[in-house]
């Protein structure tokens, strides 16, 4: 067993940063790590995407804190819960995925989590798949296992009570999911489960089944959301999520259109940048000390840094202040001024004549052949926002300028 790090400062930061809450209360966790025992701990990502995101690497970040303190990391790829898709914020049914799919997109998620997991050496995170486990549970053991739920627990989360206002359905399977999610910390018998803020009742339901099959108090800590001052997240769901498998330039350019609001959070959570020069970074754009462009790209940097190392993150800032910045783009370039300050991108794309049809307009933005301000659009569904005028690019010779009137 690897030697458990009990440093105090060090503990204090890991259960400060970037976290929301802890179940039942950080001060009985806090006791348990200064104690020296080794914790299991862990975090589960669905395969409902080829890539891992952002949102995905600050929970992953956080379990390499834990692993760097001597913890037993474990890694989890839900390919089975996967499969029936969670419902947590969704206002429709998820469209469920066959297992081919979900391993598929799982393909690169270790490799991807490596940035920040150790894999290797004597404390290396474990990588399981919950199919191992939840494949074999049979009928019986279904019935036995909600049993220890209600179905006024489930009936109440904000998403079902709307979807039944507005009489839209919701599907058996999707009340187990969090049975699901939940059975997968009694099968690991973790001592803690990591999660967003939104994951909360799925993880507490983790802990109330361990409580009923095991006798054992489950940690649950949450970590902070990556969001505006709308409350708008940067996510999948909202278009404007960073993929871990985007190239370093694209990284870059996409922490760059992210909204001024979000810079301090993004310190916090996506980097490891000292929390006193995340104090003072607040405490800069509180006081308009500084422009929010120049921490912008230094959050861009660092972010990129550590998804693909310095000399990848130093070459995209550089393509990034000569393109952009500095204008680089052809001297002669069109402009087009609309007369919508919105537009979907297909229609974008459509107007300006960078496509000549519908279908070749999709085939670019599915083929990331598109970029607003240097930024790939990865959504054919994109609302584009012409605040002032931004510059519309395809492939790498073809730009135009487009404002709104």
């Amino acid at each position: 067993m690897s030697k458990i790090d009990t440093n105090k400062e060090k503990i204090k930061e890991v259960l400060e940063r970037g976290v929301e809450i802890i179940y039942p209360n950080r001060e009985s966790l806090e006791k348990k790590l200064l104690s020296g025992e080794q914790l299991t701990i862990y975090a589960g990502f669905d395969p409902s995407a080829p890539s891992l995101h952002i949102g995905n690497a600050i929970l992953v970040n956080k379990l390499a804190q834990f692993q760097k303190l001597g913890h037993k990391i474990i890694f989890l790829i839900g390919d089975f819960t996967g499969m029936i898709g969670d419902p947590t914020d969704k206002k429709a049914t998820r469209k469920q995925l066959s297992r081919e799919e979900v391993l598929a997109n799982s393909r690169l998620y270790t490799k991807q989590a490596s940035c920040f997991l150790d894999f290797e050496g004597e404390n290396k995170a474990e990588v399981k798949y919950n199919s191992a486990w939840l494949d074999n549970l049979n009928f019986r053991d279904l019935i036995e296992l909600s049993a220890n739920f209600t179905v006024q627990q489930m009936i109440q989360r904000d998403m079902f009570q709307e979807r039944l206002r507005e009489g839209r359905p919701i599907h058996l399977h999707e009340f187990l999911y969090p049975l699901a999610q939940a059975y997968d910390s009694v099968a690991l018998n973790v001592d803690l489960e990591i999660g967003g803020n939104d994951q909360m009742f799925n993880m507490m339901c983790g802990r109330d089944l361990m409580k009923a099959i095991k006798k054992k108090e489950k940690f649950v800590l949450t970590m902070k959301l990556l969001a505006d001052d709308s409350g708008k997240k940067m996510g999948k769901s909202e278009g404007n999520a960073v993929f871990l498998d985007q190239e370093a330039r694209d990284i870059y350019g996409r922490v760059m259109s992210w909204n001024d609001s979000i810079i301090p959070i993004a310190f916090e959570l996506c980097t490891n940048v000292p929390m006193e020069d995340v104090k003072k970074i607040k405490q800069q754009l509180k006081e308009e000390k500084v422009n929010p462009r120049d921490l912008k790209m230094k959050l861009a940097f660092e972010i990129t840094k550590a998804i693909h190392g310095e000399k990848e993150a130093q070459d995209a800032q550089e393509y990034f202040v000569k393109t952009f910045q500095q204008k680089r783009i052809p001297k002669e370039i069109t402009e087009k001024t609309l007369k919508k300050s919105e537009i979907n991108i297909i229609d974008l794309l459509l107007e300006t004549d960078l496509a000549e049809s519908r279908s070749e307009a999709k085939r670019l933005v599915k083929q990331r052949g598109v970029k607003i301000n240097g930024d790939i659009v990865d959504s054919i569904d994109k609302i584009v926002k012409i605040d002032d005028s931004i510059i519309v690019q395809r492939g790498k010779k073809f730009f135009i300028k487009v404002k709104s009137k």
